[in-house]
């Protein structure tokens, strides 16, 4: 169950995270409540996580595949573009989070 929550935490993170441009300096209100509701929805969602997952462990899941997934719905929706470094920085990220996931015996799971 943590990881499921663990899960339903990053999604929050990335509406949030991936609405801050559209709140414009949260001058726009919609887009701010949503992504006022998608942080605190986010941050609950990591506190029950971290019930049962170590925190460094769950941090760097919900860092690392917040980084990619948000980089890349911004290259779809905002027209922003990632050259090759980014892209290999952002492979490594997700080995690293595979790595830690299959690997390692600190993961809890």
């Amino acid at each position: 169950m943590s990881y499921f929550y663990l899960g339903i935490a990053i999604v929050a993170e990335i509406i949030a995270t991936s609405l801050l441009k559209t709140s414009e300096g949260f001058t726009r209100l919609i887009p701010t409540i949503i992504l006022g509701i998608g942080y605190l929805v986010a941050f609950y969602c990591l506190s029950m996580a971290l019930r049962d997952i170590p925190t460094g462990i769950a941090y760097a899941i919900w860092s690392g595949v917040g980084i990619v997934l948000v980089a890349v719905i911004a290259c779809i929706f905002q027209g922003q573009s990632l050259d090759l470094p980014a892209m290999v920085g952002m492979a490594l990220i997700i080995a690293g989070v595979l790595v830690m996931n299959l690997f390692s015996t600190a993961t809890g799971h």
